[in-house]
């Protein structure tokens, strides 16, 4: 039996980045020898066992033989014959099929069959074998990992796989959760839009978001959008999110926030009137489709549907500054409210050339919320209903007291 750390955290050790977990292969072992050693069982599809002290995962080596569409068409086969060479075999990139002894020092000790540490020095995303066209995930993988890794590029020969993948239907057999769960880890890369940019070279994006694959080629007001192009746009303000570091949610709702851009009449352009709400509905069916969380779901909707309120909020009286809030459910959801400015700031400065203007609206709308609060609605609401008030009456005496914090608030700013 011998051990040997396998992926992530080899790669990221040679690329001098931190990593959380170790992926661990043993060659030359059965279950049963695993089990007599201490090692718990865990692995349904295929043998992975619990060290007994330290709880991470070791698998053992195997070969996969592809019996289906999907990522989930395999055949596994694990014996004490199959080769450290034969598992790495299967894996993804080359940078991911370099294997290390359990207590490695340098490089030297490395075993780097496919050139993964050459990949590495020159910045390349490379298939191993011709086995990569077998598993769809492997096309959103490569797609995060050039989102995750600055400056890296996927290989011609890679890029052209994935296409001739996309073209086999393969990407049609994905499964939702996968799906976002490869997508979330990519919009949390430094530079989320080379996720897009590989998916839609590829032609994947076409397939699993249209949404976002018809704004490009769609312009916009070269006065408001120095880079006209709409799908230049979307992926100059995922940057942004990514500059800012923003969370999931903000960078989801940054990605969705002009999806009805796509859908402008032609006749309308280069203006986008009531894009706003065909955002919310588009976003919608995404949501469902990758079953998304809730919290990235329903910030991405407000977002979507407010922007353009927001970013013209510098001319809201105190009533409509009420009425915004209340639309962006701002009272109950404060914390939300933040994040939905944050993606309206990104928004505005994920434009050419307007990287560092500032975003006034930002502060002016957190500051208001803030006043009105501060308003003491159980006593407002005790007044009102002294003066005889009744149900909608008492809620509207309410909304008359925060208007009338937030006058105060915009007289004295």
């Amino acid at each position: 039996m011998k051990i040997y750390q396998v992926g992530g955290a080899v790669r990221d050790r040679l690329l001098q980045r931190p990593f959380h977990d170790t992926d661990w292969v043993v060659v030359g072992a059965t279950p049963e020898d695993m089990t007599a050693q201490g090692f718990t069982p865990v692995g349904k599809d295929f043998p992975v066992f619990l060290h007994p002290e330290t709880h991470e995962e070791y698998a053992l080596a195997r070969t996969e033989r592809k019996s289906g569409m999907g990522y989930r068409g395999f055949v596994v086969h694990t014996s004490p014959d199959v080769t450290l060479e034969e598992d790495l075999a299967r894996r993804d990139l080359t940078i991911n099929a370099i294997a290390a002894p359990a207590d490695w020092i340098s490089a030297k000790e490395l075993f780097d069959p496919y050139n993964g540490q050459a990949d590495l020095q020159a910045k390349l995303l490379r298939h191993v074998t011709d086995a990569f066209r077998e598993d769809p995930v492997r096309i959103l993988r490569v797609a995060r990992f050039a989102a995750r890794f600055n400056g890296f590029t996927v290989a011609p020969e890679t890029l052209q796989l994935m296409r001739e993948m996309v073209e086999a239907g393969e990407v049609d057999h994905l499964v939702p959760e996968r799906v976002w769960q490869e997508i979330s880890r990519g919009l949390m890369g430094t530079q989320p839009s080379r996720m897009f940019e590989v998916l839609r070279a590829c032609g994947a994006l076409k397939v699993l978001l249209p949404e976002l694959d018809r704004l490009w080629g769609v312009p916009q007001r070269p006065e408001y959008h120095p880079e006209v192009d709409s799908g230049v746009h979307a992926m100059l303000v995922l940057d942004m999110a990514a500059q800012l570091n923003a969370p999931l949610t903000v960078r989801f709702a940054c990605l969705c926030h002009d999806f009805g851009k796509g859908t402008t009449p032609a006749e309308m352009l280069p203006r986008h009137i009531g894009h706003e709400q065909r955002s919310a509905r588009l976003l919608q069916a995404v949501c469902a489709r990758w079953r998304v969380p809730n919290d990235c779901k329903e910030l991405a909707d407000v977002v979507a549907r407010e922007h353009g309120n927001i970013h013209r909020s510098q001319d809201l009286n105190a009533a409509a500054l009420l009425r915004l809030y209340e639309r962006c459910d701002a009272i109950r959801k404060p914390a939300r409210f933040a994040e939905a400015l944050l993606a309206c700031e990104c928004d505005a400065r994920g434009r050419t050339g307007l990287e560092a203007k500032p975003y006034p609206q930002r502060e002016r709308l957190w500051n208001g919320l803030q006043a009105a609060l501060q308003v003491d609605t159980a006593s407002a609401a005790q007044q009102a209903a002294a003066r005889g008030l009744q149900g909608k009456a008492v809620g509207e005496a309410v909304a008359a007291a925060r208007t009338q914090a937030l006058t105060q608030y915009l007289q004295a700013a």
